[in-house]
């Protein structure tokens, strides 16, 4: 039979403490603080299979060694706390979304940790300073690192007095829960996509191309896009002729999903796209008047999705020009018709309006060529002023950061002049200017719908109309 001993409680000799003590199913086993408990033996075994050995609160072990890990403090440490004195086996996650913040290690011991973690993805933005104490080395060298990635976390430990604190870990791909934000890709000659304002992406065509949506978004909201759609704007006449119309200038944007200064013509509502390819549009610019046979043609047209700008109009003129009516269309065209308005802007007719009208022809005290139409603003007619003839100016363009950048397009050509007087300019948006007498009239500058200058009398070509543009903006991130 094998021995037993059956007691409650084993209590010390000299002070009647308890040693080991039952209660309930409590076996308590030490006779409290300053009593160390000693268990020699060659293997010695805590716990059962499928239990749990715990460290009481506040409890702290030693000869233990470490695992090469960390206990992480949850509190991130933030701007204001800077500088962070920091402790061997411990995990800080370091908040810089005010501002940078300075870390201090601890004096290294071999076999020291700590890990820095980046709490809100901003290290790119404000970074973080490590410094090491006194003397003591990181990486090898007696210097303060840097630490400056988006999402970047690092774990350093001290080695030795040669290389102090060695990087064991360093993670710049932090794992975060993405907004699914639509993706699209861009197509056709010279046509690009470019990251703007940080968070967005911008699909530029300067030719005809496709704007393919690969993925939209989950959230709806997020899949609308805001648009600049301007097309090319209208040839202006060789011989004193009024200024080529704009080409039509549309824009819309949906707050706050792409935020930036729009014109004052931008539709408070941008398109809404699902995963598909949109085909793009990019008016060319037309051509300007040349001796027969060539005679001069109205912008092309501009279109993404359901908008669709009209391409500026030809100057009305004399000998064989054509009538007032053939001047309307998304700008009108210059006059050279004498007490004759210029041609109708926002032609068809949108809201807001696409563009302006032409200048009128001038007085029966001269001869020369009102200004084109432009987004924002009517082309001058032709003054009477009864001296050196003078040519209108051409319209304002309107003016959108919706590139980033604040642009102004599809500005009217300015009119051409009888004689050495002065000639139109052309309108502040790449509205080419008028001629004098003998000199051609300017081309508009290419890709912003500007129309062509008309020539001086005898000249032998007028300005060429601007070609269009198409913006397409979005939210990526």
């Amino acid at each position: 039979m094998t021995s037993k001993i059956k007691v409650d409680n084993i209590n010390k000799v000299s002070d009647d403490s308890n040693i080991i003590k039952k209660c309930g199913t409590t076996t308590t086993i030490g006779s409290g603080a300053s009593n160390p408990i000693v268990v020699d033996g060659s293997a010695v075994t805590i716990g059962r299979c499928g239990g749990t050995v715990s460290l009481a609160s506040g409890a702290t072990q030693t000869g233990f060694g470490r695992t090469g890990t960390v206990d992480w403090i949850t509190t991130p440490k933030v701007t204001g706390d800077s500088p962070v004195t920091v402790a061997s086996g411990s995990g800080y996650f370091l908040n810089t979304t005010a501002g940078t913040i300075t870390v201090n290690l601890p004096a290294g011991s071999a076999g020291d940790i700590v890990s820095l973690a980046d709490y809100a993805g901003t290290w790119q933005t404000y970074n973080v300073t490590v410094s090491a104490n006194g003397s003591e080395k990181i990486g090898g060298v007696d210097a303060t690192a840097i630490l400056s990635t988006a999402g970047q976390s690092v774990t350093l430990v001290y080695v030795d007095a040669v290389q102090g604190w060695v990087n064991t870990m360093d993670s710049t791909s932090n794992v975060r829960g993405n907004v699914p934000f639509m993706t699209a890709t861009v197509s056709g000659a010279c046509n690009t996509l470019t990251t703007v304002d940080t968070n967005y992406k911008l699909a530029k065509f300067i030719n005809p191309g496709t704007f393919c949506v690969s993925a939209a978004a989950t959230c709806t909201s997020l899949n609308a896009v805001a648009y600049l759609v301007v097309a090319g704007g209208g040839g202006a006449h060789n011989s004193i002729g009024g200024g080529g119309g704009a080409g039509g200038f549309r824009e819309g944007t949906t707050a706050p999903i792409v935020p930036y200064t729009a014109s004052p013509l931008v539709a408070a509502t941008g398109i809404t796209v699902t995963a598909s390819p949109y085909p793009i549009v990019v008016g060319a610019g037309g051509v300007a008047q040349t001796p027969a046979p060539v005679t001069m043609t109205a912008g092309g047209v501009s279109t993404f999705s359901t908008i669709c700008s009209a391409g500026g109009a030809v100057p009305a003129g004399q000998d064989g020009n054509p009538t007032p009516s053939d001047a309307d269309g998304g700008s009108g065209g210059g006059n050279l018709h004498r007490g004759v308005g210029g041609g109708v802007g926002n032609t068809p007719p949108v809201s807001p309006p696409q563009g302006q009208p032409g200048g009128g022809g001038p007085g029966a005290s001269n001869f020369s060529g009102g200004g084109g139409g432009g987004a924002t603003g009517a082309g001058t007619a032709a003054p009477n002023t009864g001296g050196p003839s003078t040519g209108g100016p051409g319209g304002t363009g309107g003016t959108t950061s919706i590139s980033g950048t604040p642009t102004t397009y599809a500005g009217g050509g300015g009119g051409g002049v009888y004689g050495p007087g002065g000639a139109g300019s052309g309108g502040p948006g790449g509205g080419g200017a008028g001629g004098v007498c003998g000199a051609a009239g300017t081309s508009a500058t290419i890709n912003t719908g500007g129309g062509g200058g008309g020539g001086g009398e005898t000249s032998p070509t007028g300005g060429a109309g601007g070609s269009g543009i198409v913006y397409i903006r979005y939210k990526f991130q």
